[in-house]
């Protein structure tokens, strides 16, 4: 295999949305990989009515407040445009956070040595859900060697688990992973900025990096045939996230 192909292989993403999320994914990967950012993840939830929550980075991992911002400015009108979600929504725009999604096969290969939960569909050998500390990956991209502690008597303490099948796959919040996502000049650590203005968001989380919230200027609500409005720079620099609200009439956008 030539080392084209496997640094492709190495950066298409394993996890593929479904639904809305899968059209939203399909409508801005294009885009953000045209402006030299990659696409992590969508997920849209119920909260607040519907939340759509993109998380982007570059591909050395990093993402700033600036890079939030120009990916918030980027997507916005695409989104307008194509509607994907087909009705009213919050716009989350965020980096992964240290305790991040692995969804590349170069995300497995970055964190070689950290604890990861990793699911599987379908199955292997029964049992979908695993925890333990990666491995690096096999040299063609197909697998990735887990070492699972405290396993039953006469079962493997490693597994090879197929990439094909990954489902879901993120970093275990530790302290040692915290120390290391600061070193490789990660977001820092919930204590080491104000944490004033992302009060509400980190109430969703139970340990450090919370996300910090990147609000839009004037009213937290807007009418159902408000104009969305691109998110104020008005937090600290940790690891972000920028929310607008994206309250639309379709009929107004054709």
């Amino acid at each position: 295999m030539s080392s084209e192909i496997e640094a492709d292989l190495s950066e298409k993403r394993l996890v593929r949305e479904a639904g809305v999320a899968a059209r939203v994914a399909q409508a801005i990967e294009g885009p953000l990989e045209g402006l030299g950012f990659r696409l992590v993840r969508v997920k849209v939830s119920n909260i607040n009515g519907c939340t759509v929550q993109i998380m982007a980075e570059r591909p050395d991992g990093t993402f700033t407040i600036d890079d939030c911002e120009a990916v918030s400015r980027a997507i916005s009108p695409i989104l307008d445009v194509d509607d994907p979600v087909g009705g009213a929504y919050n716009l989350e725009v965020s980096s992964p956070g240290i305790d991040r999604p692995l969804v590349r096969v170069s995300d497995f290969a970055r964190w070689v040595g950290y604890e990861a939960k990793v699911e599987l569909s379908p199955p292997l050998d029964g049992r979908k859900r695993f925890r333990g500390i990666l491995g690096a990956p096999d040299p063609a991209g197909l697998t990735v060697p887990i070492d699972l502690p405290d396993v039953k008597e006469g079962l493997p303490s490693r597994i090879d688990l197929p990439l094909k099948n990954l489902a879901e796959a993120h970093l275990v919040l530790t302290d040692e992973l915290v120390r290391e996502s600061l070193r490789r000049g990660g977001p820092p650590a919930e204590d080491e900025a104000d944490g004033g203005a992302d009060e509400e968001v980190a109430e969703d989380r139970a340990a450090p990096p919370a996300r910090s919230p990147f609000r839009p200027q004037g009213p937290k609500k807007a009418s159902p045939t408000a104009k969305p409005k691109h998110p104020a720079r008005t937090g600290p620099k940790k690891p972000i996230v920028t929310k607008a609200s994206r309250l639309k009439d379709r009929d107004s956008l054709h």
